[in-house]
């Protein structure tokens, strides 16, 4: 779902900027090498909420799967050589 993936986005995001201000802002009166270290762990998140909020749900439509419409899933299997005459949205054979 969208919304779920969206709000795991910007939790993770939100995590990220306090763990950068904590590092900075209190982290460094102890100790440098811990907050350069917290630094280097918060550098991760944002790659990472990038994957969660991108990732294809089972409830998401792929964007090979059947429309619905058959004369619009068959053009579509043409154009990509899998027309093996059936209409039902199946596909022939392995992905090129």
């Amino acid at each position: 779902m969208y919304a779920r993936r969206r709000r795991w986005y910007f939790v993770m995001m939100g995590v990220c900027v306090v763990i950068f201000v904590l590092a900075w802002a209190v982290v460094r009166i102890w100790s440098v090498p811990a907050a350069v270290g917290m630094c280097l762990f918060a550098m991760v998140i944002p790659p990472v909420a990038a994957m969660v909020a991108n990732r294809r749900g089972p409830e998401d439509r792929w964007w090979d799967a059947p429309s619905g419409d058959p004369q619009s899933d068959e053009w579509w299997d043409e154009l990509d050589g899998r027309n093996d005459g059936r209409n039902d949205g199946r596909k022939k054979g392995p992905r090129p």
